[in-house]
């Protein structure tokens, strides 16, 4: 045979030897074929129109530009793409829209983005929600140093879950969670949605979010005694019988008839618990717009004359007033005092006035002297902040003979 046709029929081999080769790497690497892909994004549950985009990691967690869009397929924030083809298991999910807050029993008024980082092996459904979205920054720093996946995932959720004083028996990762079933993973969650959420607006919440990922990113603490304070601000002003109500009645106006997790539970550990110091607290100047304030705390000697009952709320916080005695009037009709009145009670000789909104409310009060001159007058107040059931504070007051 002639030497060439040789040479020639041997290069023709190692061709075919080279491509069965890059056949075999390719099946070796064939990444993952879904026939669909669904799941939930939720703060409480994301409205119907909200973005969904399922983008292609490489293992080193880069987008490979490879990107599934679609969109919320109703009010309860369910999504599906089919016919997913990946090269890896990673992706990253973005979810960008409106939500049901479940603090203010309303919808956002303006559009959040959350975020999923998650291998797909073994799974067909993949949820995003605030827990997800808190792990992002610190696996990727896991993972840049040295951490597997599965390794950076657990501890990135681990840490977070310290910080609200929280702690999984197991170890179900984030973006199986789902706040509308019942079980404590998801109680843990939905516990830590209403407590980052408080009454802030979106974008309060947004830079917050971003606020505690910067902090965590690199040792899984959070640092920041400022961050901390507004947690435990937040946990101790929201209303968790209320947020239930309201979950239940969304759920209830889509059509579904869900079971709301025990996420109480889980907040008032963390009230119980944490280190941070709250300092969402309710101020008494030292005068309103009436005179000197009844509510001064440092002032019990008053005279004959007009005052004002006066506070500064912050947001979410409210009070109540009790005030006992014989001595003391107010006009009825007030505008916009930030101040409602219970019946008067004549067996103790007590009226109760509690909070209608935050800011500064200020009511109008007036003591009189009695009849008797010589008679020195005592009437007792009892505050009662942010729904608490036993006085956070009283005081007496002394009304001078003039």
């Amino acid at each position: 045979m002639n030497p060439l046709t040789v040479k020639k029929n041997q290069l023709f081999q190692l061709v075919i030897l080279f491509l069965v080769f890059i056949s075999c790497e390719k099946d070796n690497n064939s990444g993952l074929s879904l026939e669909k892909l669904n799941g939930y994004a939720q703060k409480g549950p994301f409205l119907n129109g909200t973005s969904i985009t399922i983008s292609e990691l490489s293992s080193a967690l880069t987008p490979t530009g490879k990107n599934y869009p679609t969109q919320i397929l109703d009010n309860s924030g369910t999504f599906e793409v089919k016919n997913v083809e990946l090269a890896t298991q990673f992706v990253l999910m973005k979810a960008d829209g409106f939500y049901f807050d479940e603090v203010s029993n309303s919808n956002s008024k303006a559009q959040l983005t959350l975020y999923t980082l998650s291998d797909l092996t073994n799974r067909a459904s993949l949820n995003v929600n605030l827990l997800t979205t808190l792990e992002k920054a610190r696996v990727e720093y896991l993972l840049s140093n040295g951490a597997t996946f599965e390794a950076a995932k657990k501890q990135a959720q681990s840490e977070i879950l310290k910080i609200f004083e929280m702690e999984k028996p197991t170890t179900t990762e984030s973006e199986s969670l789902d706040i509308s079933k019942p079980g404590d993973e998801n109680a843990m969650l939905l516990a830590i949605s209403v407590i980052l959420q408080g009454y802030s607006a979106v974008s309060d919440l947004s830079e917050f979010l971003a606020n505690i990922n910067t902090d965590i990113r690199t040792d899984g603490i959070l640092n920041s005694q400022t961050l901390g304070s507004a947690l435990i601000n937040n946990a101790k002003t929201i209303k968790p019988v209320q947020i239930r109500k309201n979950l239940e009645a969304r759920y209830e106006t889509i059509g579904l008839k869900v079971t709301v997790p025990d996420f109480e539970k889980y907040i008032a550990r963390f009230i119980s618990n944490t280190d941070f110091v709250f300092t969402n607290l309710i101020s008494y100047p030292i005068s309103g717009k009436s005179g000197l304030n009844i509510l001064d705390r440092a002032k019990t000697e008053y005279t004959s004359g007009t005052y004002s009952m006066n506070a500064v709320l912050a947001e979410g916080t409210s009070l109540k007033v009790k005030i006992n005695g014989q001595n003391w009037l107010f006009p009825a009709f007030q505008d916009n005092t930030g101040w409602e009145f219970s019946d008067w009670n004549a067996n103790d000789k007590s009226r109760i006035f509690s909070s209608t909104r935050t800011g500064e409310i200020d009511f109008q009060i007036r003591f009189e002297s009695m009849m008797d001159s010589n008679a020195i007058s005592k009437t007792k107040i009892s505050v009662f902040e942010n729904d608490a059931v036993t006085p956070s504070w009283t005081k007496e007051i002394t009304l001078l003979k003039p």
